[in-house]
């Protein structure tokens, strides 16, 4: 009920001990009882799922000395402390030595199964955080810069890794905000030609008077205002990859000039008649579906199917929200860094906001979002998912039922067999057996 957060309970009075044992097992906690702090000191390690919760004056070692050995292990365990005495400068001293809460007895059990319940979130998060920043840590390549657990982003980065070090051209297809531009620094960075220079052009922001110049360069004296030799982005990414975003911006003309380039591997400059041989890999990213627009001649077909070798689909965040969590906590970690600030943990009730958006400005919101959770600008609740209906059920079950959907559909589609499901979700089978056994399917009933 706790997701396995146990409770430590030291404390020398056999009556108080049971009793606050009883009241915190029917709360739903796993409790281990002590009478003495010598009996608990063994008990705590770093990293342990626990809440300490002590009293102060024991026989032997006392409450504040636990205290400082708990603390002197890992400085982040919960440690709760009582006293019948009411002293207000232990209590200070106790919470300066880095207690988590601090009760006066005697004590309603109500008060002290909320104030565990407090403590037990904090130490949930906290390990949590823990676990995601090991990941992010071991996380290497184009794990590492394309984060996600998600299907759809084990495929996303198996077919960087397939297609990275080959010459063909590839489209890359996603909403805005989706990261279609890591995915071409990917593409670049694991291919061949790595050494040479990744040149971007954001077909959309170029005005269409100086797209030409832009793309193909000049000679001096090509045009008024043309002083000297300036080189064009193709010039610029030989030996390397010109990368053409929102390329369904492109005007027709350039269209034209462009194909022609793919095909004859030269380019003129304005101005020029000489021809200049060009050795560069031509990635492209759009947010419309260039087949459509083809349709519509909006887009040639010609320059259509001579860059549609190869395509990359981007989810959006929506339809991939199990990575959330380790999305948003890499942008939190470096939103940090950049502004020198503790990286703040974010409740549960936090998460399943976020866990609810429609996210409309997909991976490149959710970035905001954490630079502005950093910098102390959003409340408890984040104020501007004003769409979000953040659901009653806690994150782990959220993502439990999302992963049982995926799961149960994979089932279906290969008729019940758990090996060709697991294939083709890429999980180990162990792993998928696991699952199985966890999520309560049983394979056999999709046939």
């Amino acid at each position: 009920m706790h997701d396995g957060i146990k409770v430590l309970l030291v404390e020398d009075d056999a009556a108080v001990r049971i009793g606050s044992e009883q009241a915190l097992q029917l709360a739903g906690f796993t409790v281990e009882s002590f009478e003495s702090a010598e009996g608990a000191l063994a008990h705590i390690s770093a990293g342990m799922p626990a809440v300490v919760v002590t009293d102060v004056r024991l026989p032997g070692i006392d409450g504040l000395a636990l205290l400082r050995h708990a603390m002197g292990v890992e400085a982040e365990l919960p440690v709760i402390l009582a006293t019948g005495h009411g002293d207000i400068t232990m209590a200070v001293e106790a919470m300066r030595a880095g207690a988590y809460d601090f009760i006066e007895k005697p004590f309603p059990s109500e008060h002290l199964v909320e104030v565990v319940g407090r403590a037990a979130e904090k130490r949930r998060l906290t390990l949590e955080l823990a676990d995601l920043r090991n990941q992010l840590k071991s996380r290497a390549g184009v794990e590492a810069t394309l984060l996600g657990h998600s299907p759809a982003m084990e495929q996303v980065r198996r077919t960087i890794l397939d297609i990275a070090n080959t010459t063909v051209n590839v489209v890359i297809h996603g909403e805005t905000g989706t990261g279609k531009e890591l995915v071409a620094r990917s593409l670049h960075e694991h291919s061949m030609r790595s050494e040479g220079r990744f040149v971007a052009v954001n077909c959309g922001g170029v005005p269409e008077q100086l797209f030409e110049s832009e793309i193909f360069g000049y000679e001096a004296g090509a045009f008024t205002g043309a002083a000297k030799r300036r080189i064009g982005k193709i010039e610029w990414a030989n030996q390397g990859t010109l990368f053409l975003d929102e390329i369904e911006s492109m005007p027709v003309a350039l269209q034209v000039k462009l194909l022609r380039v793919l095909q004859e591997r030269k380019f003129e400059r304005l101005g020029s008649n000489e021809l200049i041989p060009v050795d560069c890999r031509v990635l492209a990213a759009s947010q419309s579906d260039l087949g459509e627009l083809v349709a519509q001649q909006r887009f040639r077909s010609d320059l259509y199917y001579r860059l549609n070798v190869a395509v990359i689909e981007l989810p959006p965040l929506r339809e991939r929200r199990e990575d959330i969590p380790i999305l948003f906590e890499r942008f939190v970690l470096d939103a940090a860094s950049r502004f020198g600030r503790e990286a703040p943990i974010a409740s549960s009730a936090q998460l399943s906001e976020l866990m609810a958006y429609a996210w409309p400005g997909n991976v490149r919101e959710l970035h905001n979002v954490a630079d502005r959770f950093v910098l102390g600008l959003l409340g408890e609740q984040f104020k501007l998912l004003k769409d979000a209906q953040p659901p009653a059920r806690t994150l782990a079950e959220q993502v439990a039922q999302f992963e049982r959907a995926v799961i149960e559909n994979a089932l279906r589609r290969h008729h019940g067999s758990a090996a060709a499901a697991s294939e083709a979700l890429g999980m180990p089978k162990k792993t998928f057996y696991d699952k199985l056994h966890r999520l309560n399917l049983v394979a056999e009933d999709f046939r």
